[in-house]
C-alpha cells in the first residue's frame, strides 16, 4: 500500500504560493485602503510578482518534487519542479509582471476617463490567475492539472468582462466563459475516461498502465486520451476551437488581452505537453498526426484571417494581434507534433519552450506599444499608427522591430531564430509536409507584418512637411505623458528582444537542456 503521507516541500511550491498569497493580501488590504491611494495596490502585486519570480531562483539546477506518495507499488508525487517547471514558471510570472505594468496605466487612463475599473478585484484576479498558471507546469497528476487550469482560467473571465457597462466586454466575457466551460467539461470526461481505464491519475503511472490496458478497458482509454487532448486544443486556441478569440481580445482591457496572448498560451501549451509527452507517450501514433493536422490548420486559418483585417476597421490592430497569435500556435504546435516521431522528444518540446519565450517578449512588447497608442486612438485601428515615426520615435521603432520578430525578419534576429529551429523539429521528425505549409505561412505573415511595419514610416494622411515637422516636433511633449510603467514595459521588452537578437542560441539553451 502507498503511504498517504504526503511530503511538502515549501521551496519548491514558493512560485505559485506567492503570488496566491500576494492575491490575497491585495484583496483584504482593498477593504482599508482609501480610494485615493488604490494605485498602491498595483505595486504591492508587481512586488508580489517579482518576488515569486526571484523564487526560482533556489531551484535552478535542481530537480525537487512534493505531494508524493510513496511505497508499494510505486512512488508518484502531484507536484515537480524540474527544468520544464521552471521555464515556464519564469515565462508566465515575467509575462504576468509586465502585464501588470501595463495595468497600472491602464487602470489610471479609465479612472480619468470616468470609466474606472475596480482595481482591488482586478489585482487580485490577475494574481489568482497568475496563481495557477504558475501551478500548471508544476502538475503532474491529471486533478492538479485540471485545478490549475480552472485557477488560471476562471479569473481571466472575470477580467475580460471587468469593464462596466461595455457590451463589448461582456459578450467577449461570455464568449470566452462557454468557450472555456466547454472544455473543461471535455477534458474532465476524458480524464475520468483515462482513470477508470488505468485506476490512477498520476502522469507517470498513467503512462505505465496505457501499455497494458484490459482489453475490455482499450476503447475507453482510446476515448479518454482523444477527449483530453481536444479539451487542451480549445485552452491553445488551436481551429476549429479559436472562435473565442477575436472578440474576446476586443472586448477585454488592453493588458488583459495581452495576458491572454501569451500566459493564456503558456498555459495550454504547457498542460498540453504534459499529458502527450509524459502521460500518453504510447499513443503517440493517435495524437502526432492529430496535432501535425491541428498545427497546419491553425497557423493556416490564423494567417490568412490576419491577412484580411481591414486596416480602417475599428480596433483592426488588436483584431490583426488576435490572429496572429493564433497562427502563432500553429507554429507552437509544430514540434510537439514532431515529438510524437522524435528520438528526442525532449529536443522538439524544448523547441516549442524557445519559440514561446521569443513570443511572450515581442507579443507582450507590441501590445504594450498598442496600449500607448490607445491613450490617444482608443478605436485602435491599424490606420492609426500611420505617421507614428513621426510623433513617437521610439515607439514606432520599437513596434517595427516586434513586428519584424513576429515576421521572422532581420533585425528581429530571435524570431528568424525561432521559426528555423521550429521548422529543423519538422524536419527532423519526418513532417516535411508540414515544414512546407510552415514555409508557406511564414510568406503570408510577412505580408501583413511588413504592411503594418511601413505604415508607421509614412507621412500622416494630408500632412504638410511643415506639419511633419511640427508633429515632429512635439513629440517631447507626447512622451512625457507616456506613464513610467508602460515606458518601463516597452523599454523592458525591447531589451529583451535586443538582446537575444543578439545570442539566439541562449533561449534554445536555457529551453531545451534537461527538460523532464
Amino acid at each position: 500500500m502507498a503511504s498517504l503521507v504526503q511530503s511538502v516541500d515549501w521551496v519548491a511550491i514558493a512560485p505559485p504560493t506567492i503570488a496566491a498569497v500576494v492575491g490575497l493580501v491585495v484583496l483584504v488590504a482593498d477593504l482599508f485602503v482609501g480610494e485615493a491611494r488604490k494605485p498602491v495596490l498595483g505595486w504591492i502585486s508587481v512586488a508580489g510578482l517579482a518576488a515569486a519570480a526571484l523564487a526560482l531562483l533556489p531551484l535552478i539546477g535542481d530537480e525537487r518534487s512534493t505531494f508524493c506518495l510513496r511505497g508499494a507499488p510505486y512512488e508518484a508525487c502531484s507536484y515537480t519542479a524540474d527544468r520544464f517547471t521552471l521555464v515556464v514558471q519564469f515565462l508566465v510570472l515575467a509575462g504576468a509582471l509586465l502585464t501588470a505594468l501595463l495595468s497600472i496605466s491602464s487602470l489610471k487612463d479609465a479612472k480619468k476617463a470616468n470609466r474606472p475599473l475596480p482595481e482591488g478585484e482586478f489585482w487580485f484576479l490577475l494574481l489568482s490567475s497568475a496563481a495557477g498558471a504558475a501551478l500548471l507546469p508544476a502538475s503532474r497528476d491529471l486533478a492538479t492539472l485540471v485545478v490549475a487550469l480552472e485557477v488560471a482560467s476562471l479569473p481571466a473571465f472575470a477580467l475580460v468582462g471587468l469593464k462596466q457597462g461595455d457590451r463589448r466586454s461582456s459578450d467577449a466575457a461570455l464568449k470566452f466563459f462557454l468557450s472555456s466551460v466547454t472544455a473543461t467539461a471535455v477534458t474532465l470526461l476524458g480524464v475520468s475516461f483515462v482513470y477508470a481505464a488505468t485506476g490512477s491519475l498520476h502522469l507517470t503511472r498513467v503512462a505505465t498502465e496505457l501499455t497494458h490496458v484490459d482489453g475490455q478497458f482499450h476503447t475507453l482509454a482510446q476515448a479518454g486520451v482523444a477527449l483530453t487532448l481536444v479539451g487542451f486544443a480549445f485552452k491553445t486556441a488551436a481551429v476549429p476551437f479559436h472562435f473565442w478569440v477575436p472578440d474576446t481580445y476586443v472586448g477585454a482591457p488592453l493588458p488583459i488581452a495581452a495576458y491572454l496572448s501569451v500566459i493564456g498560451k503558456a498555459v495550454g501549451f504547457s498542460g498540453l505537453i504534459l499529458v502527450t509527452v509524459v502521460a500518453f507517450p504510447s499513443y503517440a501514433d493517435v495524437w502526432g498526426p492529430a496535432l501535425a493536422a491541428l498545427a497546419a490548420l491553425t497557423m493556416t486559418v490564423g494567417n490568412v484571417a490576419a491577412l484580411r483585417q481591414q486596416a480602417t476597421r475599428a480596433y483592426s490592430a488588436v483584431r490583426l494581434l488576435a490572429w496572429s497569435s493564433v497562427g502563432q500556435a500553429g507554429y507552437l504546435l509544430v514540434p510537439i507534433a514532431a515529438a510524437a516521431y522524435s528520438d528526442d522528444p525532449q529536443k522538439s518540446i524544448g523547441s516549442t519552450l524557445a519559440y514561446a519565450l521569443m513570443y511572450a517578449a515581442v507579443n507582450l512588447g507590441a501590445f504594450a506599444v498598442a496600449a500607448l497608442v490607445a491613450r490617444t486612438k482608443p478605436l485602435n485601428r491599424v490606420s492609426d499608427y500611420r505617421g507614428l515615426y513621426a510623433a513617437r520615435p521610439l515607439a514606432a521603432l520599437v513596434l517595427g522591430f516586434f513586428l519584424l520578430c513576429l515576421a521572422g525578419l532581420p533585425p528581429g534576429i530571435i524570431g528568424l531564430f525561432a521559426k528555423v529551429t521550429v521548422f529543423s523539429a519538422a524536419v527532423d521528425a519526418g513532417l516535411g509536409w508540414l515544414a512546407v505549409v510552415m514555409a508557406v505561412n511564414v510568406v503570408i505573415a510577412l505580408v501583413y507584418y511588413l504592411q503594418w511595419t511601413a505604415t508607421l514610416f509614412r507621412a500622416p494622411e494630408g500632412a504638410t512637411e511643415g506639419a511633419a515637422a511640427g508633429a515632429a516636433a512635439g513629440a517631447p511633449a507626447v512622451a512625457r505623458r507616456a506613464s513610467v510603467p508602460l515606458t518601463a514595459a516597452i523599454a523592458v521588452t525591447a531589451v529583451i528582444g535586443v538582446a537575444l537578437s543578439g545570442a539566439p542560441q541562449l533561449v534554445l539553451r536555457f529551453a531545451s537542456t534537461g527538460l523532464f
